[in-house]
């Protein structure tokens, strides 16, 4: 991201606090979003894996996070601890920043139909799915007067891409997901909704086969003909989780510098 935010700083999250499940560097989209709403003026918790604790806490602390809970979402013990430790420290949560996905590397190849196994498509669908369903519902019993969540998706859900795979297919659970979540926690004053990004230059991005070529050939489809860009994505986000995004639930919004319209790219000599 650049140096400057995009709005004036410290005007619309202050005095809001957050949870960020999802940093893993400073490339993550979920570190693009955190550094936004620092300097909108939120105060923020992350959770981490234990093997990414050396990363998270260093990219936090620069920007003021001083809570962070380690936390496996694959555990319900990990998962009760560490909602209750936020609970403890802060009693209340205002929003949710859920950017969490997983699978075999070897499962980003080639065929779905032949590279899928049964016990990775579970453990798929639990990381990368159902980890929301749960953060959700912990933290919204910590949100008395409403507030506002966020997952992060893929056009992958809705379009075949080469290599994606059972990770689509996760990711139209998480959409799926994401809506019924909506349709449960409205009545309560939450907001609830998905970020489909396009191809950026992240960890995840990095182990599917062929993802150099899925950025080359968004930027080149694209209304914008111009790459995804981080400003957009957590932009974004800035306006969904904070009170900009008012009367928006359930809604997939996506951030591709227009591909996902896109149907059949500009023709050469086409009229």
């Amino acid at each position: 991201m650049s140096d400057e935010p995009s709005f004036p700083s410290g005007v619309l999250m202050k005095g809001k606090r957050g949870l960020v499940m999802g940093v893993a560097n400073k490339n993550s989209i979920a570190w693009g979003v955190a550094q936004q709403l620092a300097a909108q003026g939120a105060e923020l918790a992350f959770s981490y894996l234990k093997a990414m604790e050396s990363r998270v806490r260093p990219l936090g602390e620069s920007i003021g996070v001083k809570l962070f809970v380690e936390a496996d979402v694959m555990s319900d013990d990990d998962m009760a601890r560490s909602f209750a430790e936020i609970e403890r420290e802060w009693g209340r949560l205002d929003f949710l920043v859920h950017a969490i996905a997983f699978t075999d590397k070897e499962a980003l190849k080639g065929s779905f139909v032949e590279n899928t196994t049964r016990q990775n498509f579970k453990d798929t669908m639990d990381v990368s799915a159902f980890s929301f369903v749960d953060a959700a519902r912990r933290a919204s019993k910590m949100m008395p007067a409403g507030g506002s969540m966020v997952t992060l998706t893929y056009l992958g859900s809705e379009r075949v891409v080469p290599n994606y795979n059972v990770m689509g297919v996760a990711k139209a659970a998480l959409e799926a997901s994401m809506r019924y979540v909506a349709r449960d926690l409205g009545p309560k004053g939450i907001r609830v909704n998905a970020i489909s990004a396009g191809p950026m230059k992240t960890l995840a991005m990095a182990g599917i086969s062929g993802g150099r070529q899925l950025m080359s050939v968004g930027r080149e489809w694209s209304l914008l003909k111009e790459d995804t860009t981080m400003e957009g994505v957590a932009g974004s986000a800035l306006y969904l989780l904070s009170d900009l995004g008012k009367s928006c639930t359930g809604e997939v919004v996506h951030v591709d510098a227009g591909f996902h319209v896109v149907a059949v790219p500009n023709i050469e000599g086409a009229a």
